[in-house]
């Protein structure tokens, strides 16, 4: 029992780096599948690079918009936000530019991995490329300067293996070499950006190590506690309606936060160390009970 609980303590701390593991080994996994099964190269010049091309970047433009859609830090930060203005307070407390883009970017981010894991996984297989590039009049110059006259016209067979002389057909070695060679640098600038974009934020941050520790683990107990008392609320309201519309009876008042409380609760919150609010709930409760007592 102890070792299931290390484990699954491991699990939680980890979680955010686990899931974008498993979502790479899936995408991974997926894309070695819809290449071995549904992708057959044409073999024609015309047809090799387009078909080639909207098999690598058409399902990598779905993973990515499904990234971006599934984000729970996109629906915060877009919710709303074509909505009128309701008054300078409401700004104040919202995002200034910088800080959105720099949202922006880490939701960005975050869409891009399985996008870029499916296209670095199709060229280390090779497949897609070779198809590509045999199909392209810019390769095939490259390619074949010296070869046979015919070589420009028979490289379209060269992934379908009917390419002849033999001579010819061994380009497919070269073609899958560039491939790979690319889905290495591929995955290289990728890190890199990430190393980057990390240690930017990491620099940039407000607080010291230990403190921005406490910070997230308070964001997170209180997202859970949010959850948690919604739930149970919103529960308890629906079964104190249905209640009275079968019963026929008023139903009893329940204290709902209103609109206005609300939209003041879901804005997007940058920390100030000066006023050591975690976030934007910890400084509306805080102020709203600054302001009742100046009311008092």
């Amino acid at each position: 029992m102890d070792k299931f609980r290390h484990v699954l303590d491991l699990f939680v701390k980890y979680h955010t780096v686990l899931g974008y593991s498993f979502l790479s080994l899936l995408t991974a996994g997926g894309e070695r599948l819809f290449s071995s099964v549904v992708f057959q190269c044409p073999c024609l010049a015309a047809w090799n690079l387009p078909y080639s091309l909207v098999f690598l970047l058409v399902p990598a433009l779905i993973l990515f918009l499904l990234g971006c859609l599934l984000s729970t830090r996109a629906k915060m930060l877009m919710t709303g936000c074509c909505a009128p203005s309701h008054g300078d307070e409401d700004c104040e407390a919202g995002l200034g530019l910088c800080v959105r883009m720099a949202v922006c970017c880490n939701i960005t981010l975050a869409a891009t991995v399985a996008p870029i894991t499916w296209i670095a996984v199709a060229l280390l297989g090779g497949g897609f490329y070779e198809c590509a590039a045999s199909g392209s009049g810019w390769v095939s110059r490259l390619l074949c300067p010296k070869q046979d006259p015919t070589c420009q016209e028979q490289l379209p067979q060269v992934p379908c293996q009917q390419a002849k002389p033999q001579q010819i057909q061994e380009l497919l070695k070269e073609l899958k070499a560039h491939s790979q060679v690319a889905g290495w640098i591929l995955i290289a600038l990728l890190v890199i950006m990430v190393l980057i974009f990390t240690s930017i934020i990491k620099c940039r941050s407000p607080v010291n190590f230990f403190h921005l520790k406490f910070w997230k683990l308070y964001c997170k107990k209180e997202q859970e506690l949010l959850m948690d008392e919604t739930k149970k609320h919103a529960t308890e309201l629906a079964e104190e309606n249905v209640k009275s519309f079968f019963d026929g009876s008023q139903p009893l008042e329940y204290r709902i936060p209103n609109a206005k409380e609300w939209e003041k609760i879901s804005l997007q919150y940058t920390f100030d160390p000066k006023s050591q609010y975690y976030s934007v709930l910890h400084k509306y409760v805080n102020r709203k009970e600054d302001d009742d007592n100046i009311d008092m």
